[in-house]
C-alpha cells in the first residue's frame, strides 16, 4: 500500500503541484508593467509612471527622508531640495537616485535636483 502511495504521489501531485507553483509565477511575471525612458518625455511624468508601475511613490513628495528603520528594499520617494525634484528609490540598503539604479539614461542625472540630493 505504502509502495502505491509513493508512485501515486510521484507520479500525479508532485507534477500537478510544480505546475501549479509555475503558473503562478508566469501570473507574477505578467502583472509586471515595464516602464522605459524615451528621448524627449517629461522626467517627472516618467518618475510617477515608473513609481505607479512599482504601486505608488512608498514615501511621497518629501523635502526629508523617511526614518531609515522604517525603509525596505524598493521603497520610492521624490525628495525635493531646492534646486528641484529627483526620484529616489532605496536600494541595497541606502538612498540612491532612481535613474542610477535603473540607468535609464544619463541625463536623468543632472535634471532638477538628482545633482545635489546628497549635499
Amino acid at each position: 500500500m505504502r509502495l502505491i502511495f509513493t508512485i501515486f504521489m510521484v507520479f500525479f501531485i508532485l507534477p500537478i503541484s510544480a505546475w501549479a507553483d509555475k503558473n503562478q509565477e508566469i501570473q507574477l511575471v505578467e502583472d509586471v508593467v515595464e516602464v522605459t525612458w524615451k528621448s524627449g518625455m517629461d522626467v517627472e511624468t516618467f518618475w510617477m509612471k515608473y513609481a505607479d508601475s512599482k504601486g505608488g511613490l512608498t514615501w511621497g513628495k518629501t523635502a526629508t527622508y523617511p526614518e531609515y528603520a522604517k525603509v525596505k528594499e524598493g521603497d520610492t520617494l521624490l525628495i525635493q531640495v531646492k534646486q528641484g525634484l529627483c526620484l529616489m528609490e532605496f536600494f541595497h540598503s541606502r538612498w540612491r537616485t532612481a535613474n542610477n539604479v535603473r540607468r535609464w539614461h544619463e541625463s536623468i542625472n543632472t535634471y532638477g535636483g538628482c545633482p545635489y540630493v546628497f549635499d
